[in-house]
């Protein structure tokens, strides 16, 4: 019996992906990922979340779907809101990896709805979605781990480019600072990691 737990990074974020994350293991294989002590990614320093990652794909496999600013922007436009897009990911996780039971921490305010339309979708599955999952399910911790150190590289090649770019979300002055200074730039091109159909890049850019 497969079991995966999803979780995503970079949710709220104005920059960058959103990462979403799924990883499956034998049942019996679990107590591995429970020795590591995980816990959720966020409480976590970044250089400890590296060395657990690592850890997690030596005991399970792991998913990971990177759906782009672009991508995201994309979607908007058509009137998929963001718990659609992030479903899109869960769904190919879920086919990718074939597993008997999902752990997922919800991103539905109501958890029940989200396990009865995946249950629906995929009908030999068992859903379990909660609120906080990422706190009460190691293999949820271990795929909000895997999210956040895919999504923290992104943020990093990013920072090749344009140093001042913060974490990448609104509550950041930094990076709000960072969308101001592009606001002023003559050519009025925008990188193509800023989510534009976000509030606060056109409330900022316009």
């Amino acid at each position: 019996m497969k079991i995966i737990g999803i979780d995503e990074a970079g949710r709220g974020s104005v920059l960058g992906p959103l990462v979403v994350s799924g990883v499956a293991v034998e049942e019996d294989r679990v107590k591995y990922l429970e020795r590591l002590g995980l816990k959720d990614s966020k409480k976590i320093s970044p250089k400890r979340r590296v060395a657990l990652s690592r850890k997690i794909e030596r005991i399970a496999e792991c998913h990971t779907v990177n759906i782009t600013a672009h991508d995201i922007d994309t979607l908007r436009s058509r009137d998929v809101n963001l718990n659609e897009i992030e479903k899109i990911a869960i769904n190919r996780i879920i086919g990718d990896s074939n597993p008997s039971t999902c752990f997922i921490d919800s991103m539905d305010v109501k958890p029940e709805r989200l396990t009865r339309e995946l249950e629906t979708m995929h009908s030999d599955l068992r859903v379990v979605a909660e609120h906080k999952a990422d706190d009460r399910y190691p293999i949820v911790s271990a795929a909000s781990i895997i999210a956040k150190v895919e999504r923290d590289r992104a943020i990093q090649n990013i920072r090749k480019t344009y140093t001042n770019v913060g974490s990448g979300y609104p509550s950041d002055p930094k990076t709000i600072q960072f969308l101001k200074n592009l606001s002023q730039e003559p050519n009025g091109e925008l990188p193509d990691f800023i989510r534009r159909s976000w509030a606060t890049v056109e409330r900022i850019i316009g």
